[in-house]
C-alpha cells in the first residue's frame, strides 16, 4: 500500500486532510539506486507533519499519508513535470534526481522513463484515487467539502528564494482553488496565531491543490506550508515537543474554525 489511512473518531466532518511529503520508505528493488550517504536521512522530507496533525481523528476528520519518500516520487508534482513556478526557483522533478539545493540523490544513472511509468502506477495513481474516494464518499454526507494539504520546509532554501521563510504560508492558487469564506476564516486565524504569515507566497499551492481544490464543484482546496523551526529544534533534526504543541494549538484552532464555515455553507 502506498499511503496510509488515519480515519476519525468521532462522527466525520467533511475534511479530508493529506500528508504527501511525510513518507520515508523507499523500496528495496531501487534503494541501492541512491547515494549511500544522502540516503541515511531524505532532507525533503516533511519530517513529523503526520504526528504534529495526529489529534484530527478527535475532530472527526480523516487523513491520509503517504508511506513512501518524495525522492521515489513527487505526489505533489504533475505527471508531465509541468513547473508549479515559473520564477527561476529550483523545483524538483515528478521522480528527483536532485535535493532542493541541487545536490544528486543517485549514485550514477536516473530513473528510465519505464521506471518512473511503474512508479506513477505503484504509488502515485493509487494516492490520488484514495484522496478522489474519500472526497466523493464526503460529497454524498455533505455539499461543500475541503482538501486539506499539510507541508512542512526548511527555514531556509536559497535555491526558492534569498531569505527565510514565514513561519506559515496559506495558498488557494491565488483565489482559484477555495471558497473565499473559508481562505478568509483559515487566514484570520492564521495571522493572529503569534507566527509570521504569508499568502499565496512564496508557495500557492501544489499539484494535489491544483488538481482537487474545484470550489465550482463545491471541493475546495488549500494548502498550508510551514516552516520545520516553527515544530522542530533550529537544526530542524528533531520533534520540539515544546514548540510542537504551540502550533498544535493554532492548528486546533484553525480546524474547528473551518468546520464552522463548513457547517455554515453546507445549510
Amino acid at each position: 500500500m502506498a499511503f496510509e489511512i488515519i480515519d476519525p473518531k468521532t462522527n466525520q466532518v467533511p475534511i479530508l486532510i493529506s500528508v504527501p511529503h511525510c513518507g520515508t520508505g523507499i523500496p528495496s528493488a531501487i534503494r541501492d539506486q541512491y547515494d549511500t550517504e544522502m540516503i541515511q536521512s531524505i532532507d525533503d522530507t516533511d519530517w513529523f507533519v503526520d504526528q504534529l496533525y495526529d489529534f484530527v481523528d478527535m475532530l472527526g476528520i480523516k487523513m491520509v499519508k503517504a508511506k513512501y519518500s518524495r525522492w521515489v516520487i513527487d505526489l505533489n508534482r504533475a505527471t508531465d513535470n509541468t513547473p508549479l513556478y515559473q520564477d527561476g526557483r529550483v523545483i524538483t522533478a515528478l521522480c528527483p534526481t536532485t535535493n532542493f539545493n541541487n545536490k544528486r540523490i543517485y549514485k550514477n544513472s536516473s530513473p528510465t522513463q519505464e521506471e518512473i511509468n511503474q512508479r506513477i502506477s505503484s504509488y502515485y495513481y493509487p494516492y490520488y484515487d484514495q484522496v478522489r474516494l474519500e472526497l466523493t464518499k464526503l460529497q454524498r454526507q455533505y455539499k461543500h467539502v475541503l482538501f486539506f494539504d499539510a507541508h512542512s520546509i526548511r527555514q531556509y532554501v536559497p535555491g526558492i528564494q534569498k531569505d527565510i521563510f514565514p513561519d506559515l504560508i496559506l495558498g488557494d492558487v491565488d483565489g482559484k482553488s477555495a471558497d473565499t469564506r473559508l481562505t478568509s476564516a483559515a487566514t484570520d486565524i492564521l495571522v493572529n496565531s503569534g507566527y509570521t504569515f504569508k499568502h499565496n507566497h512564496p508557495f500557492k499551492g501544489g499539484n494535489l491543490t491544483r488538481t482537487f481544490g474545484q470550489p465550482q464543484n463545491r471541493v475546495h482546496g488549500l494548502q498550508l506550508e510551514m516552516a520545520k523551526t516553527v515544530y522542530m529544534n533550529d537544526r530542524e533534526t528533531m520533534y520540539d515537543t515544546k514548540r510542537a504543541s504551540r502550533i498544535r494549538t493554532v492548528l486546533h484552532n484553525l480546524f474547528e474554525t473551518l468546520i464552522i464555515t463548513l457547517n455554515d455553507m453546507n445549510r
